[in-house]
């Protein structure tokens, strides 16, 4: 592998870059009008314009990523997280054109991106699943009758969804048939793809991933668990490593089934594979992620490990030298997910960054994509960094992630750090008992 082109932009770009310039590969940025002078433009080896700024006419234009693929002489595509990364059709053009793709085979995208399909087989591989439908549901009646088999509350999910799009939690009959055709709607407008199930709702659970790699030769490992509970409208604002719920006995059976999971599926990269788990400790699939993770960087700083170094390692048909047994927590790290949006009704806050200064500290890495005089425009998602604070203990890690966000400077626009310190303060999160519900019970206060 000697050119990898990233088909993304902003944070992740960076990402990418920093670890194919440390061992000596090419790369290649695609960039919109509106990214012209962003940081990951500058830095990459060669930048190509691909279009204006909204994304099915640049970062979702598979003909004009693959046109500047084979213009720069990339060997390799790098799809980052979000975008076209869980696309099956793009990763099977690049395949396709001869390039090497660096993430699953588009086979295993297609499986795990339709959940009606990736619960079955999840089923088959042993994997504990939510009761739920197993196949499509047509009508409002058809969710209504399993929904009295499995009892209230239950989720109505869209089986080509994904960030919370989609779903609808639904107390009561009246309610169920109020919402079935709205989401399906929605499903249809956002994926193309109108396919319903219906499944129990597990009352506020854990949100509890765990990362695997597996090399093209069948062998699938673990990397521990990451904790993903801190959510917002089901997305995900901080994340820690190890998870405070779990216990050793607990932790091992979720690991293996992760690694079972990847197994059934003979899946070939680094991927993530999501649980849910209740009060009780029992624990149900969620999903697969068949990418890198934005949280990734928890796992990298927990174990000590460069996860875009094995992808780019497993892409280039390399067998994994690492052993289950190296596979250690080090330490206790915390992510913090920085937004240009409102603090206190999330939404958006675009416009220009007047003054960036992220702190320098300590067992505190920080991963960003903007600088002073950035241009935060409405056409992407507002994540502009990732705070990723260490210690050797959680009590440590929380800390230190305190006074990194404290000393974070960001003017121009409105960010969630006054959000993320009333986090970090708060009782509950600091013993470590918190659910998916935490936000909303909790931090729904107005945020000084």
């Amino acid at each position: 592998m000697r050119k990898v082109l990233i088909a993304n932009r902003g944070e992740i770009a960076r990402r990418i870059i920093r670890t194919c310039k440390a061992h000596g590969i090419a790369t290649v940025a695609v960039y919109s009008d509106a990214d012209r002078n962003m940081p990951f433009v500058r830095e990459a080896d060669e930048a190509l314009h691909i279009g204006p700024p909204p994304v099915p006419h640049s970062y979702l234009n598979v003909e004009a990523i693959i046109a500047a693929a084979k213009q720069s002489g990339a060997d390799a595509v790098h799809p980052g997280y979000g975008l076209l990364s869980e696309n099956e059709a793009f990763a099977r053009r690049v395949r396709d054109e001869g390039l090497v793709f660096i993430g699953p085979t588009p086979e295993v995208i297609g499986q795990m991106g339709d959940k009606l399909t990736a619960r079955k087989l999840m089923k088959q591989a042993g994997v504990p699943v939510v009761p739920g439908s197993e196949q499509a549901i047509a009508t409002a009646d058809e969710a209504a009758a399993l929904a009295a088999e499995f009892g209230y509350p239950v989720m109505l999910k869209a089986s080509a969804g994904g960030g919370g799009i989609g779903m609808q939690i639904c107390r009561e009959e009246a309610e169920l048939h109020q919402a079935f055709q709205t989401a399906r709607n929605r499903a249809k407008a956002y994926f193309g793809n109108d396919d319903m199930y219906v499944e129990k709702y597990v009352e506020k659970p854990r949100h509890i991933e765990v990362q695997i790699a597996a090399d093209q030769h069948g062998k699938v490992i673990h990397l521990l668990e990451r904790e993903c509970s801190i959510q917002r409208r089901h997305q995900k604002v901080i994340e820690e490593s190890p998870s405070p719920f779990l216990d050793d006995a607990l932790r091992e059976q979720l690991c293996q089934a992760a690694v079972r999971a990847g197994e059934a599926v003979g899946y070939t990269g680094v991927g993530t594979v999501e649980f849910i788990v209740d009060q009780e400790k029992h624990f149900y699939f969620l999903e697969m992620n068949t990418r890198l993770q934005v949280e990734h960087a928890v796992t990298e700083e927990m174990i000590g490990m460069d996860l875009v170094a094995l992808q780019l390692e497993i892409a280039s048909g390399k067998p994994l030298t690492i052993r289950q047994d190296d596979v250690k927590a080090v330490r206790h790290a915390i992510e913090l997910r920085v937004y240009a949006e409102d603090p206190v009704s999330f939404l958006p806050s675009p416009g220009t960054i007047t003054l960036y200064q992220a702190p320098r500290l300590d067992d505190v890495r920080i991963d960003d994509g903007v600088e002073s005089g950035t241009q935060v425009t409405p056409f992407y998602d507002p994540m502009i960094a990732k705070v990723i604070a260490s210690g050797a203990t959680r009590q440590a890690a929380i800390e230190r992630a305190r006074e990194a966000i404290g000393q974070y400077m960001i003017t121009g626009i409105k960010t969630n750090i006054p959000f993320l310190l009333d986090v970090l303060q708060d009782e509950q999160f600091v013993q470590g008992n918190y659910t998916t519900w935490f936000v909303q019970e909790r931090m729904s206060k107005t945020v000084k």
